[in-house]
């Protein structure tokens, strides 16, 4: 059983925990065993540090041997997103432009999940300014697929994805202000909750950013929630304290009965969706209908407009910040990002007050797009995952948000949005479907995709490290 530990959820876990059949200690040795025999091939670790990760999993085993457990995930492994701060560690944002200096606090994430005794196995990776849906970076080494090592992980929570998918133990946590939650879970067949805006505090917080879960299954991730949607004051934009009961995430395919799904199967803009794409995601729909749920189709309701005016708002303040960097710091930046920032070297006044315009038009129309159903249902990026080695999936920096057109409304409408694996290509990749709620539906998400996950398919075995 020894072996299998790193792939025992976190509920497994806790409850063993609970009952004395396991030891946080011999659970963490696994996973680090487990990341040894992983990682030279994926690199979605920074500042994995297993001698410490060893003290926190014995401190824990001795509050579980008194019976006295720190809180909801005392002694589960769990990893955190580089940009989300630990205390007295560097934060480079994925860049090596970045100076290093330890952050004095931890944010709000990382504050929750200490407090309730989780174990911080390690940083997970990310590309550059957590601007590319990659895990391409000039400070981390390339982070790759664990399904197939020749593909991106997705991003910018690239090494969040690959490590869930991989079984760096069951719980990590990445950020999203466009997709950098869902893409990565996408494409690494696993399953993420981006929760309403506030839902669960950040700091510093940011129009659309959000920190969610990512995970091997719906109940883990309702099980993070208990712990990372706890108040804190830090967030400007965090919602009220709400005694939200995360557990009645449990409910069976009965659930579905009834409910008004919306099918929304083009984005509006952006990159054509691939055909295995579509046809999994068009599976999916069917098997909500046989359920008892009423599907119904929808217009698109973004614009090329909207998206080209968020991409332009976003170079712009990415070349302000590439201006602050000192000339050898703004050498060291990604070339594809400098490219891409350096085009906005033009936009005038009235364009970028144009562009900034351009969200709040996504918000006015995703919600009165969504208003007429329960639940939306879509893909969650067109395309399957890219190369490993290219910054986006158009390898263009003129062109660098096409893959965002399903997954970006929902961070400027501030609504629920998970990704759950519907299926496999040809060639053996996941596939994610989108399940949006209303703003502040979080719960009803988690239950729709917790029906979804007892009516899909069996899914495929996990894969493994190459040998040798």
């Amino acid at each position: 059983m020894s072996d299998a530990l790193h792939a025992l959820s976190a509920r497994e876990l806790l409850a063993a925990y609970r009952a004395g059949r396991l030891s946080p200690v011999e659970v963490t040795r696994s996973v680090l065993a487990h990341i040894e025999r992983w990682e030279p091939h994926l690199q979605a670790t920074w500042l994995l540090r297993p001698e410490e990760a060893l003290a926190q999993a014995r401190a824990s085993e001795a509050r579980w041997q008194r019976g006295e457990p720190l809180g909801a995930l005392d002694g589960v492994p769990t990893t955190v997103k580089e940009n989300i701060a630990t205390r007295g560690d560097p934060m480079p944002a994925g860049t090596a432009a970045v100076d290093l200096q330890p952050a004095a606090a931890d944010a709000p994430p990382a504050a929750r999940l200490k407090e309730a005794g989780a174990v911080i196995v390690s940083k997970t990776t990310m590309p550059d300014y957590g601007m590319l849906s990659s895990g391409l970076s000039s400070f981390h080494q390339l982070a790759r697929n664990p399904w197939d090592l020749s593909r991106t992980p997705g991003g910018s929570s690239a090494g969040a994805g690959a490590a869930a998918a991989a079984g760096y133990g069951p719980l990590h946590i990445g950020t999203d202000i466009g997709g950098s939650l869902r893409l990565p879970a996408s494409w690494c067949g696993i399953f993420t909750l981006k929760p309403s805006l506030g839902r669960i505090p950040i700091d510093p917080p940011y129009m659309g950013r959000a920190a969610g879960p990512m995970t091997r299954s719906v109940g883990d991730a309702a099980l993070m929630m208990q712990t990372l949607s706890l108040p804190d004051a830090r967030d400007s934009m965090s919602l009220p304290a709400q005694d939200i009961a995360w557990n009645d995430f449990e409910v069976d395919a009965a659930h579905l009965r009834g409910l008004r799904i919306g099918l929304l199967l083009d984005a509006g803009c952006g990159l054509p969706v691939d055909p295995e794409v579509l046809a999994a995601v068009q599976h999916a729909a069917r098997l909500f209908e046989q359920a008892g749920a009423v599907v119904e189709p929808m217009r698109p309701f973004m614009t090329q407009a909207m998206l080209d005016g968020m991409d332009h708002l976003w170079r712009m303040r990415s070349r302000v910040d590439m201006q602050a960097l000192r000339p050898e710091q703004r050498a060291r930046v990604l070339p594809y990002i400098r490219a891409w920032a350096d085009s906005a070297e033009g936009f005038d006044g009235e364009h970028v007050f144009r562009a900034f315009s351009q969200f709040h038009a996504t918000r006015v129309a995703t919600v009165a797009a969504c208003a007429g159903y329960d639940y939306v249902i879509s893909p969650v990026a067109p395309n399957l995952p890219a190369a490993a080695e290219a910054p986006s999936p158009t390898n263009d920096p003129l062109r660098p948000l096409e893959h965002i057109g399903f997954t970006v409304p929902f961070n400027m409408s501030e609504q629920p949005a998970a990704s759950i694996n519907c299926g496999y290509s040809s060639g053996g990749l996941p596939i994610g479907l989108q399940i949006a709620g209303r703003r502040f539906d979080d719960l009803g998400v988690l239950q729709v995709s917790r029906a979804f996950e007892l009516i899909r398919e069996p899914q495929r075995p996990w894969p493994e490290p190459p040998r040798g």
